[in-house]
């Protein structure tokens, strides 16, 4: 009876110590498997990551425009009387930036500021009814092009007998409005070489001038030509001037590929919802609205 006593307590040891190493091992085994597991799920998350964005300041979108190109951007009165800015380019700006999960700061400056800002780097777009002139390529990138259009010249309805055509632009008695640095200016130069050529910094002060007179007409992008003269009847969208750089992009702080591509991106994503063709026809609206300009540093009402 002792020898099988001690036979049994022999037996439930050795099952003792069995059992006991199977449970170190499996939980072994479940650990490695977890620590597998987590280095998996940690790999992939580093994969999918998205890389991040170099801008002039973390986390905005900063944005250089130059608010006297409706329907481009330009500045409209609220309900308040408050000036605002809009625009098509300043609602595709809104849509960039919340591509890119950026907060938007909108910058707003003369016209030939914007290029000088991309240029020094302190801006990361510039957004003011841009064409891709390859002389501007060595301060900005330009993204695709996003809307086209074509280009006017525009005189008073009591001249407009006078052009007939461009070569009637071209006499030296004429004084003949452009914006400072714009592709208008270079069309005037190309087009009325003997007139007197007046290159003023923002769009609404041509339409000053033409209005009073003292320009006899000027060259300005047609819908915004057209724009002006729904707000202004004694202005008339004269004559049609070909251009074969038609259309209007935005200008990325030069070698900044990654935002370049990002840009791209939500610009087609843009026209593929027809987001664009939404930011136009809101932009044609507001603008034929209660607007303001700046005078002397003062945004008054137009």
């Amino acid at each position: 009876m002792k020898k099988i006593i001690a036979l049994l307590l022999t037996l439930c040891l050795v099952f003792a110590l069995t059992a006991c190493g199977g449970t170190n091992n499996d939980t072994q085994g479940d650990a490695q498997t977890d620590t597998t597991q987590n280095q998996t799920q940690g790999d992939t998350a580093t994969d999918t990551q998205e890389p991040k964005l170099t801008t002039v300041t973390e986390g905005k979108l900063t944005v250089a425009t130059s608010p006297d190109f409706a329907p481009y951007e330009f500045y409209t009165l609220d309900e308040n009387g408050t000036p605002t800015l809009a625009g098509f380019e300043l609602a595709l700006a809104q849509y960039i930036a919340d591509y890119a999960g950026l907060e938007l700061e909108i910058i707003a400056m003369d016209f030939d500021g914007t290029m000088t800002e991309l240029g020094n780097k302190t801006v990361d777009l510039g957004m003011a009814g841009y064409s891709p002139k390859p002389e501007r390529e060595t301060i900005m990138d330009f993204s695709e092009i996003f809307y086209s259009g074509g280009q006017s010249f525009v005189c008073l309805k009591d001249n407009a007998a006078n052009f007939a055509s461009l070569a009637d632009t071209n006499k030296a008695e004429y004084q003949i409005g452009a914006q400072i640095g714009s592709i208008q200016a270079d069309l005037a130069k190309e087009n009325s070489p003997d007139a007197d050529l007046v290159e003023l910094t923002k769009v609404t002060d041509i339409i000053a001038e033409l209005l009073t007179g003292k320009i006899d007409g000027a060259y300005i992008e047609t819908v915004v030509a057209e724009n002006y003269a729904k707000n202004y009847p004694e202005l008339c969208v004269a004559l049609e001037v070909p251009y074969d750089q038609e259309g209007s992009v935005v200008g990325v702080s030069k070698g900044n590929a990654e935002l370049l591509a990002v840009v791209n991106e939500a610009i087609a994503a843009a026209k593929a919802d027809g987001s664009i063709d939404k930011f136009i026809a809101e932009a044609n609206i507001q603008s034929e609205g209660d607007t303001a300009i700046l005078v002397d540093g003062e945004i008054v009402a137009d």
